[in-house]
């Protein structure tokens, strides 16, 4: 059962906030895609269940029930997972993100170490401007104009966002067969993503190519990096530079994966994060 509250900040922004319960399990921030809402992943449920695991997660600012903020960038999430956290009376947790949660995941990594025990990204980007990266490159055309759209500033990508634009992922036949079976899950979350227009996403992307406001070296807690080596979303050369970066990062390559099946490793790293949360500094 997940229960739903709206926390209120300082600053006079409010949270939607969502949480799995369970005051004996360790706590695992969900940090969702670009555009969704943060509520839990549910095909992790059950695998969460078995290793005693709790989900807590949020809506990033303008999704769903939370404040909008416009000019945050990634580091900015960490402030408010810790808020959250404090809120549950939540001391330590692991950090999980599929996508675009990615970089923010990794954010609480750098910026919450004393309280993140281990970190597990899906997927994910490298910061924009990565020095030996060439960023763009494997990304599919819808990709590159959205996110070429974004560094060249807000009022660009907003023109590209209102312009009629379609934007294909262009999913592989293993993604495909993942959303028509368990990770059909992202149609609950999509489209509540969206409903309320592209600010949120627009939001998001200008974050990714904006400075993220930390270093992925700082993530001294340890992190698995889970890749297809297929996804045309966020291209697999973004993850090997995180491993490359991140001090204690595993890479896990899949060869026949892409941006979405590459959650069906998903259980195996929750496995993973059980143990070093136990252990947070195994090699």
């Amino acid at each position: 059962m997940v229960t739903e509250t709206d926390l209120r900040l300082p600053d006079g922004r409010t949270l939607h906030v969502y949480d799995t319960g369970g005051a004996d399990r360790l706590p695992v921030f969900w940090h969702h895609g670009t555009p969704n809402v943060g509520a839990p992943p549910a095909p992790l449920f059950a695998a969460a269940d078995r290793l005693g695991l709790r989900w807590v997660s949020h809506d990033r600012p303008g999704y769903g029930g939370s404040t909008p903020a416009p000019g945050r960038d990634v580091a900015s999430v960490a402030s408010d997972v810790a808020a959250v956290a404090d809120a549950l009376g939540l001391d330590r947790f692991a950090v999980m993100g599929h996508s675009g949660g990615g970089p923010h995941a990794l954010a609480c990594g750098a910026l919450l170490p004393e309280r993140v025990v281990a970190v597990v990204v899906g997927a994910g980007l490298a910061p924009y401007g990565a020095a030996g990266l060439d960023w763009f490159a494997g990304m599919v055309p819808s990709g590159v104009a959205s996110l070429r759209a974004a560094a060249a500033g807000r009022a660009a990508k907003e023109a590209h966002e209102t312009s009629g634009v379609e934007y294909d992922p262009e999913f592989t036949d293993a993604d495909l067969a993942a959303l028509h079976a368990e990770w059909s899950w992202f149609d609950s979350v999509v489209g509540p993503g969206t409903e309320h227009g592209p600010g949120p996403l627009i939001d998001d992307d200008l974050a990714y190519v904006r400075p993220w406001g930390f270093d992925p070296a700082d993530v001294t807690p340890p992190v698995l990096l889970l890749h297809g080596e297929r996804d045309g979303m966020a291209p697999v050369a973004h993850a090997e530079w995180l491993a490359a970066r991140c001090p204690s990062a595993e890479l896990r390559r899949f060869s026949g994966d892409g941006h979405i099946s590459v959650l069906r490793h998903a259980e195996a790293a929750l496995e993973w994060l059980s143990r070093r949360s136990a252990s947070p500094r195994l090699p």
